[in-house]
C-alpha cells in the first residue's frame, strides 16, 4: 500500500525550469504549495546511479533531507533504439554544462548517420520521498519516432525531434495540454496520483 501524501507543501527536486514548470502544472489541481530546489537554494546532488529509478531517488532524498519537506524528483531521458538506448540516463549530460539541447539533438542526428531506424522512447521515473526516507517510485514511457530538423518551440529538451506514435506533431509543436495527456511524465504522474493523492 503506497503512502498517501497528506501535506500542503512539496519540493520539486529539479534545477531544470522547464521540468519544474511542467510538474507544477500537473500538481496544480491538488492545491499543493510547490517550491523548487532552486527556490530553496539547495545544491544538485551527484547522480551516480545506473538507472532512472536510482537517480530519481538520489534527487528526491537529497531534497527531502535538505528541506525537511516531502520532495518529488523526476529522472527522465530519451532512449534511441538504434543507439542501444543512448543517451538514456545521460540525456541531460549530452546537452553539456550549458544545457544546450540543440547540440544534444545534433549529436543524436550525427550518431544516427542516415540510419532508417528512427524509433525512440522517453522514460520518466517519479520518486516521491519524505524526510524520514520513505519513498514511492512510478515509471512512465511514451514511444515514437525521431524527426529532423527539430520542429516547434514548446516543451523543452529533446521535445522538438520526438513525434509520439499515432501523431504528426512533435512534442515541441504540441499544445502543452495535449502533451500532458500522453507524455512519459504524464503516465508516471497518473500512477503517482492514483497511489498517493487520490482517495481510493
Amino acid at each position: 500500500m503506497a503512502r498517501r501524501f497528506v501535506g500542503d507543501r512539496l519540493v520539486i527536486a529539479s534545477h531544470n525550469p522547464g521540468k519544474t514548470r511542467e510538474i507544477a502544472e500537473l500538481l496544480a489541481p491538488f492545491r499543493v504549495d510547490v517550491a523548487s530546489v532552486s527556490d530553496l537554494g539547495l545544491p544538485e546532488p551527484v547522480e551516480d546511479a545506473d538507472d532512472f529509478v536510482g537517480n530519481a531517488l538520489i534527487k528526491a532524498r537529497a531534497a527531502a533531507e535538505g528541506s525537511g519537506l516531502p520532495a518529488l524528483a523526476d529522472d527522465s531521458g530519451l532512449a534511441v533504439h538504434a543507439l542501444g538506448g543512448a543517451p538514456g540516463i545521460h540525456s541531460a549530460r549530452w546537452a553539456g554544462p550549458g544545457k544546450d539541447f540543440m547540440a544534444a539533438m545534433n549529436r543524436i542526428e550525427q550518431a544516427l548517420d542516415g540510419r532508417s531506424d528512427r524509433a525512440a522512447h522517453f522514460v520518466c521515473v517519479l520518486a516521491l520521498c519524505w524526510p524520514d526516507g520513505h519513498a514511492e517510485c512510478f515509471e512512465g514511457t511514451v514511444h515514437g519516432q525521431l524527426v529532423w530538423p527539430p520542429r516547434g518551440g514548446r516543451g523543452f529538451g529533446y521535445d522538438p525531434v520526438f513525434v509520439p506514435n499515432g501523431h504528426a506533431a512533435t512534442f515541441g509543436e504540441m499544445d502543452p495540454a495535449d502533451k500532458h495527456a500522453m507524455s512519459h511524465r504524464a503516465e508516471a504522474f497518473r500512477q503517482l496520483v492514483a497511489a498517493c493523492f487520490e482517495d481510493g
